[in-house]
């Protein structure tokens, strides 16, 4: 499933800039920077719940905002881009 998760987390302290880097690498290990504080994460169900999890412990819930949006099997037809970066399709090849 594809899921889209933004996050904005408190980062007036110390603290809070660990957690925001803390946030963003548990994101890269799941799923694909589409914007700053953004990701597109194609996930199972298993992975999704991890990745949950992960991000639970690290966020503080006072503090900051963790979104996730469920796109679904079909999210091809959700997502409209328009802008300078390419959108990627994390189904297709590979190229490195």
């Amino acid at each position: 499933m594809m899921v889209l998760i933004t996050y904005d987390v408190n980062t007036e302290t110390k603290e809070g800039k660990r957690r925001l880097r803390q946030v963003a690498k548990a994101c890269v290990n799941y799923g694909q920077r589409v914007q700053n504080s953004v990701f597109e994460c194609n996930l199972s169900p298993l992975d999704y719940a991890k990745l949950k999890d992960e991000i639970s412990k690290i966020a503080d819930k006072e503090n900051d905002s963790i979104r996730y949006y469920h796109l679904g099997d079909k999210w091809e037809r959700r997502i409209e881009h328009f802008g300078k970066n390419e959108a990627y399709n994390p189904e297709g090849p590979l190229v490195i």
